[in-house]
């Protein structure tokens, strides 16, 4: 059976500290209405959150972003 793409994730980044990662992906939302952003530690995801827009979902991800390099987390592709 063939992989939809519709399901298939965005990853928008990832960062690393002490042999830990936290991931932010992106993928259309379940009901087709909007865009899901997903956090994911070590694999686990610890939030999901659907947004209007690809654009707010990015731009909140984006913020978090900045807020775990402040306290030490390295961009890790």
């Amino acid at each position: 059976m063939p992989v939809s793409v519709r399901h298939v994730a965005e990853r928008i980044w990832r960062v690393r500290k002490h042999h830990t990662w936290i991931d932010a992906q992106l993928r259309p939302a379940p009901d087709g209405a909007g865009f899901e952003l997903q956090f994911f530690y070590d694999g686990l995801r610890v939030l999901s959150r659907t947004y209007e827009s690809r654009r707010d979902a990015v731009a909140y991800a984006d913020s978090r972003l900045h807020d775990l390099q402040r306290v030490g987390w390295n961009t890790h592709w």
